[in-house]
């Protein structure tokens, strides 16, 4: 089974796998029925400031990454969320869904990759 991403304002590319939006904020103009999430995340994406920060800098990416990483070992919510992917992930594909448009630099690339690397751990 594999984790993905898919940004949100895309027309869904796989609806058989568990979709999880990671962003804080709903993204705008997306109704909560043609989003087709089993679950939004909120609490895991990055803090308000850090958003704020970042401000969807391409230069910033490395340093909002670190923060991120930093934030996420310091978030209680951490640990579950791994867990919960980690169960999912047994039956199907989970997609991690984002609204950002810079694919390369967003907080959804920073969270696939350290699931990937926490998985199993847990």
């Amino acid at each position: 089974m594999q984790l993905k991403l898919e940004r949100i304002y895309d027309k869904p590319q796989d609806l058989s796998g568990y979709r999880v939006l990671v962003d804080r904020l709903w993204p705008r103009g997306i109704s909560k029925v043609n989003a087709k999430l089993d679950q939004w995340e909120k609490e895991i994406a990055p803090s308000k400031e850090l958003r704020t920060w970042f401000s969807h800098d391409p230069e910033k990416f490395p340093d909002f990454k670190t923060k991120y990483i930093d934030e996420l070992n310091a978030n209680p919510q951490t640990k579950n969320f791994i867990k919960l992917v980690g169960d999912h992930l047994k039956a199907g594909d989970v997609i991690l869904l984002y609204g950002a448009k810079d694919r390369e630099n967003n907080q959804a690339v920073v969270l696939k990759q350290y699931l990937t690397d926490h998985l199993g751990q847990f």
